[in-house]
């Protein structure tokens, strides 16, 4: 499925989002830093506190990319302000199966301020939480905050 920018959000937004898809499609994220402000958190469906930083988030979801087979974007929402959007997925970590939401919040420039995960079922997310864990764990740490 093609992805979807919904029109309300800002045109630099629109810019950014459109991006994001196209570093996703392509599965590699380099690109990254250059839509991520320097303050921007990561919260995790595993983690109670964020984890600050573009450093950490270029991190994170550099990643997920490489842990999540079959990654697909169905549906975007937009808020009201346009400066925030909702794209619901679908992926496979190993066996699992897994539905989620990335809620990302972006500033009046387009770059993304607060990225956060949720994901169901739980042994979708166990998964996804063992994997991750398996791969950055020594890392994250230093990013929690």
């Amino acid at each position: 499925m093609s992805a979807h920018i919904p029109s309300s959000l800002t045109p630099a937004v629109q810019a950014s989002l459109h991006q994001w898809h196209e570093m996703v499609a392509a599965r590699d994220l380099s690109a990254l830093p250059g839509i991520l402000h320097d303050e921007a958190c990561f919260r995790s469906p595993m983690a109670f506190k964020p984890y600050k930083s573009a450093a950490a988030v270029h991190l994170i979801l550099g990643t997920v990319l490489t842990v999540f087979q079959d990654f697909t974007y169905h549906r975007s929402f937009a808020s009201d302000d346009g400066l925030n959007v909702v794209l619901e997925f679908s992926a496979t970590v190993g066996d699992k199966s897994l539905k989620g939401i990335d809620m990302i919040a972006f500033d009046a420039q387009g770059r993304i301020v607060d990225f956060e995960v949720m994901v169901r079922p739980f042994n979708g997310l166990q998964a996804l939480g063992a994997e991750m864990g398996a791969r950055l764990a020594t890392f994250l740490p230093a990013y929690k905050g």
